[in-house]
């Protein structure tokens, strides 16, 4: 039986954070779903396709040095609803701190109340990466600051695409 886990967010963008429990998630299933949520409310800095295409350079060598299969899907619903749409039988959620443990634990109940069969693992961030939000990353390169002790080289020069783009256009 193939063990096939669901790591859900918007990766808007693609943190150190994220690929941490990326790394560690992967190492306790056979295959891992990244499910990039698209939503017409929500106005991310990039496109759908931009953010698989960070999530693709960010979780190729984790794939190899795992053996992990590693799939990215853009999904439009619930995230419980993904994740039985792409055959999970688990759930995982990075936790921050104590806040994001309050609220993915209410979440873990809802979801088991709607999808009983699936059930949400929670990891917590490691230390040195546990402080990183993809918001306060998109601020800092919209302000000028220097994001790369946050992601990666090739998501650092994204973001300063991004923000020249938006500066100029």
């Amino acid at each position: 039986m193939t063990r096939t886990a669901f790591y859900s967010g918007s990766f808007d963008p693609v943190t150190h954070g994220h690929t941490d429990i990326i790394a560690r998630a992967a190492m306790l299933v056979d295959r891992l779903v990244i499910g990039v949520g698209v939503h017409d409310a929500k106005k991310p800095m990039f496109s759908a396709d931009e953010r698989i295409a960070m999530l693709e350079a960010a979780s190729v060598d984790i794939a190899s040095e795992t053996g992990t299969e590693i799939d990215i899907v853009t999904f439009d619903n619930l995230a419980v609803d993904a994740a039985r749409e792409n055959g999970a039988t688990l759930i995982v959620r990075g936790l921050r701190d104590g806040t994001d443990l309050d609220y993915e634990s209410q979440m873990a109940g809802m979801n088991g109340e709607m999808a009983p069969e699936i059930e949400t693992i929670f990891l917590a961030a490691a230390p040195q990466v546990r402080h990183i939000a993809a918001n306060l990353v998109r601020q800092i390169a919209l302000m000028g600051g220097d994001v790369s002790r946050f992601v990666s080289p090739d998501v650092a020069g994204r973001l300063e695409a991004k923000v020249k783009s938006k500066r100029s256009g």
